[in-house]
């Protein structure tokens, strides 16, 4: 059996301690990347949209690299949003910024009426590139 191997970003490993959770998990060549949101400093919520988003791929960038891992190394994405409907353009746009050519990611799209506070979250996984 494959042992688990915690990941944690360097600078946000007691957010995840607070909350009993792992950034991500390393299981043989597979990262599980818990969902990533886009948080001030402090933890709490980005009250701007676009800028929100934006803070959750930056999160989101950490705990890869804290992998070894990067965006190209992604084979499944999961998006949450508490208003698809108005909030797809947005997200859209950072979606295919970070992605921007084939082979894209498989990406599931999720509505959903509560996210802690937030209004996107995003997880992921990725193969970790052999050394």
């Amino acid at each position: 059996m494959t042992k688990r191997e915690t990941i944690f970003p360097a600078r946000r490993q007691a957010l995840y301690e607070i909350n009993r959770y792992s950034a991500a998990i390393r299981s043989g060549d597979l990262l599980f990347v818990s969902g990533q949101v886009g948080s001030r400093e402090d933890g709490s919520p980005e009250p701007d949209f676009p800028r929100q988003v934006q803070l959750a791929f930056v999160n989101l960038k950490e705990v890869l690299e804290a992998a070894g891992c990067s965006f190209d190394d992604i084979i499944d994405v999961t998006t949450f949003h508490t208003d698809p409907q108005n909030q797809f353009e947005v997200v859209l746009a950072a979606k295919n910024k970070m992605f921007p050519q084939e082979p894209y990611p498989n990406w599931t799209a999720v509505g959903v009426n509560w996210l802690a506070g937030f209004d996107f979250e995003i997880k992921v996984i990725a193969r970790i590139p052999q050394t």
